[in-house]
């Protein structure tokens, strides 16, 4: 089997030229086209009730909220669940780049062996500070902070019970599992 690579250049000029379907969902990764699995009702569940959670950093200015959206990790152009940027740190003429995120969030339904072992190291070494993969069948987040290389030096696995914290915005982990 022959694989063809593209750049994240082509990829955008293939967006552009409306080469894909509209609703088909795909994820550059390293070159590579990845259909992404469609979204089920718990996953969009936990999706809105952290939009929800999270918009009062965006309603004071604190960062800007971004719900499956792109977001460029060197030569990859991913999808996550949701985003906080930094205020400010997006335009018309690009994509935000990992170094603007404040924080990404991952919701793992059927996408955990994936999100751990492709994303989690495309988000590190593209300098996200913090990321959340909310794995919905193992009822955990798993936070990982201090980005290193390819990947985190501080992974705390959060239970119900457990509190997540973000820019003084706090999340009962029970409320999104």
């Amino acid at each position: 089997m022959t694989r063809h690579r593209i750049s994240l250049e082509e990829f955008h000029r293939m967006v552009e030229a409306g080469v894909f379907p509209e609703d088909l969902r795909l994820e550059l990764v390293e070159g590579e086209l990845l259909e992404m699995s469609p979204i089920g009702p718990k996953h969009a569940f936990v999706v809105r009730r952290l939009t929800t959670l999270l918009a009062p950093l965006a309603l004071e200015k604190k960062a800007l909220l971004s719900v499956q959206n792109p977001l460029v990790v060197g030569e990859s152009q991913l999808y996550p669940d949701v985003v906080l940027l930094r205020p400010f740190s997006d335009g018309p003429d690009r994509h935000p780049q990992g170094q603007d995120a404040l924080l990404v969030v991952e919701v793992a339904d059927t996408s955990l062996r994936h999100d751990l072992g492709v994303k989690v190291p495309l988000y590190a070494k593209g300098g996200v500070p913090e990321l959340w993969v909310v794995d919905l069948e193992g009822r955990r987040v798993l936070v990982h902070r201090e980005p290193q290389g390819e990947a985190y030096r501080e992974v705390p696995t959060l239970h119900p019970g457990d509190t997540l914290v973000h820019m003084g915005v706090e999340i009962p982990v029970e409320e999104i599992l």
